[in-house]
């Protein structure tokens, strides 16, 4: 095993750490499959499912899935179609990513089981829609820093990384995590980096049509279980959540919007400590509303 040096040290052994300690199961997908990572035991309880951003895997969630194991909770994260170690769906769209989604979650958990979906940007839409055609299965969606409100955007501020090498290399790669997804400096650090060019290379849809400008609030008044939301204080590509909830609430006018101060896009990294309190807290509450 690892030493703490060694991990604190090394991205790639902090991944393969965490990634050990999961089960791996592989559903279909097209012609191929879908990945998906399994952390802790059954209790009883709704299984917690978590939907990554765009040209992300399941380790965005990195900080988090120790938390929410140590809650008692299955921990069920998933490589999406067309991400990490997943194969495209049947087709690039809305519909055939639930598919996919659908017949993996019956598998991994058997018929009729309901989970609470936690989705982060391009993934919390992508459940929206998954509990837009199969609510028997969801007993409540969490959306994280979600696109596709029709809301104004932010001032997103990207380079080109291609063709750059050492430290110039790593200048930009770091300026793109601050353009985009971190706010203070200090939090691109290595992992971070090593999780955005790692991800980033084995995607192969590109979301943008799946979510922009409206695709989020189109489907929401679709969705008939509780929708609940967090959103980070400084996010760039949503900002001002208070906009953000007032469209949510438009549908779901009951909704748990939570901020987390001092946090950007990537909130649940930037800020794991409040992130996860916040997540438990919301999880545990609506837990106590909800049928199991």
């Amino acid at each position: 095993m690892n030493t703490a040096a060694t991990l604190a040290n090394d991205p790639a052994a902090i991944v393969a750490e965490i990634e050990g300690r999961a089960r791996r199961v592989e559903t279909p997908c097209a012609d191929g499959t879908m990945a998906w990572r399994i952390w802790g035991s059954d209790t009883g309880r709704a299984p917690v499912v978590l939907g990554h951003g765009a040209q992300g895997a399941w380790s965005h969630w990195i900080r988090n899935i120790d938390a929410l194991v140590e809650s008692g909770r299955l921990v069920i994260a998933a490589d999406l179609p067309g991400h990490g170690d997943s194969d495209d769906p049947e087709t690039p769209d809305h519909a055939g990513i639930s598919a996919v989604l659908v017949q993996g979650l019956r598998e991994i958990l058997g018929p009729g089981r309901q989970v609470d979906l936690v989705g982060f940007s391009f993934g919390g839409v992508a459940f929206s829609y998954f509990a837009a055609s199969y609510p028997e299965l969801v007993r409540r969606v969490i959306i994280v820093g979600c696109g596709g409100l029709d809301t104004p955007d932010g001032h997103v501020n990207l380079q080109r990384v291609g063709g750059l090498q050492g430290e110039e290399r790593r200048a930009a790669l770091k300026s793109n995590l601050l353009g985009l997804m971190l706010h203070h400096p200090e939090s691109a650090d290595d992992l971070a980096i090593h999780l955005l060019v790692r991800n980033a290379k084995r995607s192969t849809i590109n979301p943008q049509e799946l979510v922009l400008p409206d695709k989020l609030a189109l489907v929401l008044p679709d969705v008939p279980v509780p929708v609940d939301a967090i959103w980070g204080e400084l996010d760039r590509p949503h900002p001002d959540p208070r906009v953000q909830e007032e469209v949510i609430r438009r549908s779901h006018p009951d909704t748990d919007f939570r901020v987390i101060a001092d946090a950007g896009h990537w909130a649940m990294y930037e800020r794991p400590e409040a992130f996860n309190a916040t997540l438990l807290a919301m999880l545990d509450k609506r837990a106590g509303e909800l049928p199991c």
